[in-house]
């Protein structure tokens, strides 16, 4: 991936970063449902989202966004296919501190498969990667198989970039636009395995499940603005 980027002009610039921008980039779909999103939100003040700037104002002070990054890759070990491709990596500063945030778009989407079904048959780089992800949260074996992975590498890679950018915390949030609360529980399974499965069920909260690691890692599940599911 290149690490030269160009300023975006409207949230259609985000669908050339789709892997498969045709079956993305629909309407109701969180793809470009979170481009709208937070294209609007870089109009205003502190220029996050109300309800993401309102999970971090309690941990600092006054958030403000200081990049955000469309589908933005990180490498990871392991197979030709290596890399976590995040909805969105954004920087922000909250008071005195800095936060490296992945953001992960949902509607209807699921979470993608399930650990025990990922590694059916798994390749030897399949493992090594699975086994540098759990080294990268601090778990001493790998997670129960109906974790799902996706929200394994997404946390991972929100650890990792903070690590590379020397930031204060990470954190993984998880932008949902479902009225139901689609794949919640799945959310909550996966904050169980860092002991905060019940503290991650008070809606729109960002919690710090690993507050004794370099950098303290934070979890979190907004309730986006559903007028955005008709752009």
């Amino acid at each position: 991936m290149s690490k030269v980027f160009v300023p975006t002009a409207s949230a259609d610039a985000w669908k050339q970063f789709l892997a498969e921008p045709a079956k993305q980039w629909k309407s109701g779909f969180s793809a470009k449902t979170l481009a709208h999103c937070w294209e609007d939100a870089a109009k205003q003040p502190g220029s996050l989202p109300r309800e993401i700037a309102a999970m971090l104002l309690p941990h600092g002070g006054d958030p403000e966004l200081l990049l955000a990054l469309p589908e933005y890759k990180v490498a990871l070990p392991g197979s030709s296919r290596g890399e976590s491709q995040n909805d969105i990596f954004a920087l922000a500063r909250v008071g005195d501190r800095t936060f490296a945030i992945m953001v992960e778009g949902k509607v209807r989407e699921p979470f993608g498969d399930k650990i025990g079904d990922w590694l059916k048959g798994a390749s030897n780089g399949k493992r090594e990667r699975l086994t540098y992800l759990c080294q990268v949260l601090g778990f001493s074996q790998p997670p129960p198989d109906q974790t799902r992975y996706q929200l394994l590498h997404r946390t991972a890679s929100a650890v990792i970039e903070a690590q590379r950018f020397k930031t204060d915390a990470a954190a993984m949030i998880v932008h949902s636009f479902s009225r139901e609360k689609l794949w919640f529980n799945d959310f909550v399974q996966f904050s169980s395995l860092f002991g905060a499965g019940n503290e991650v069920k008070a809606s729109d909260a960002l919690v710090a499940v690993r507050s004794n690691g370099k950098p303290t890692l934070f979890l979190g599940w907004a309730s986006g603005d559903y007028s955005y599911l008709e752009n």
